[in-house]
């Protein structure tokens, strides 16, 4: 067995080999020992306090924390290995770049945690909506913000140039932003309506031939939900260079109808039917004060009432819509108006 042990391979006996294995496999189990404490024994004390910030740490922490344990096990084995100097360079720029980018993870992780558990509900609770629409681009904008920092001390721990590499970048972002003018330009239309704020989160709109409400706002572009249920992305762009009509802001909803009345219809008949159409109004009480009715024009098969009156903001437009037709179609029967079609007339004269 001695014999078997103190053979050598590449350079290290079988001996070295087995203990540098058994780091790497205790690594491995300490690392899973560590989360299962953390799991059952740290978590039922934080669970005791007053407070949630301990109970957010842990639970943020503890998977960075196992597998940098677990990388530095792996790393401490293959250091009791005789391997050539350029393998033993490669080994440890490798755990440097794994360790900073497992404390990017890390802070990345906490900051998701304290925008959920913290910053969401304060903006919830505040009457402005612009929070609400930033509050989302910021996150997106500080984990890049982490994750580049990061990578970028990661590859300098590693041992890489990395001022030569982003003076590389600095001449191929050039050329990437030459080619990318249509993102640069969503942008800033992202900016336009940050500033503008021709419309919220939740408001109705339509835009470039569409219909829908505002679902989500983000930097390139923004997500409507149309009134047929789809989502439509539509390019930050188009609301600098087109109309966006803003739905949600009218004051109130306005109703245009032409009544046709039959050609025998009597002058008195004809103010009976609009004072019906007053009346029917005026006990609609989602309905305001500016309500135009006339007889406004005889057209080629029947004598037009323009009926004319505006739902306010907070009635239900459909329902509101369905209850008055339906009171003018009982009112009008009841009184004997007929609504006129479409007719024609022929004359016809014997030839002799």
């Amino acid at each position: 067995m001695e014999e078997l042990l103190s053979r050598n391979y590449y350079g290290n006996t079988v001996l070295d080999w087995v203990i540098a294995f058994g780091i790497i496999i205790a690594a491995f189990l300490v690392g899973k020992i560590a989360y299962w404490i953390s799991g059952n024994i740290f978590r039922q004390w934080t669970k005791r306090t007053k407070t949630n910030l301990d109970d957010i740490i842990l639970d943020m922490v503890e998977e960075p924390i196992v597998f940098v344990l677990t990388v530095a096990g792996i790393w401490y084995g293959l250091r009791r290995l005789t391997l050539p100097d350029i393998a033993h360079q490669w080994i440890g720029n490798a755990f440097q770049f794994l360790i900073v980018l497992a404390a990017a993870w890390m802070v990345t992780r906490l900051l998701d945690a304290v925008y959920r558990e913290y910053v969401v509900p304060i903006a919830q609770k505040s009457e402005n909506d612009l929070d609400d629409q930033l509050l989302p681009i910021l996150q997106r904008g500080t984990k890049l913000a982490v994750w580049s920092i990061g990578i970028i001390v990661a590859l300098n721990n590693a041992g890489y140039d990395v001022g030569a590499l982003i003076a590389g970048l600095g001449i191929g972002g050039l050329a990437l932003a030459m080619a990318a003018k249509d993102t640069v330009s969503n942008v800033f239309g992202g900016f336009t309506i940050f500033s503008d704020r021709p419309f919220k989160l939740n408001d109705r709109v339509k835009v470039a031939g569409y219909d829908g409400t505002v679902t989500d706002i983000g930097v390139r572009s923004t997500r409507l939900k149309t009134l047929e249920g789809r989502v439509v992305t539509i390019p930050n762009s188009k609301f600098s260079d087109t109309a966006v009509e803003n739905v949600s802001l009218e004051p109130s909803r306005k109703v245009v109808s032409n009544l046709g009345l039959t050609y025998d219809t009597t002058p008195e008949q004809m103010n009976e039917a609009m004072a019906l159409l007053k009346e029917i109004a005026g006990a609609q009480g989602n309905l305001e004060d500016n309500i135009s009715v006339g007889f406004n024009a005889f057209g080629d098969s029947a004598m037009n009432i323009l009926f004319i009156y505006y739902i306010k903001k907070e009635g239900d437009i459909l329902g509101t819509q369905t209850e008055i037709n339906m009171k003018i179609l009982e009112a009008f029967t009841k009184a004997g108006l007929d609504f006129a079609y479409p007719t024609q007339t022929l004359y016809t004269k014997q030839l002799a």
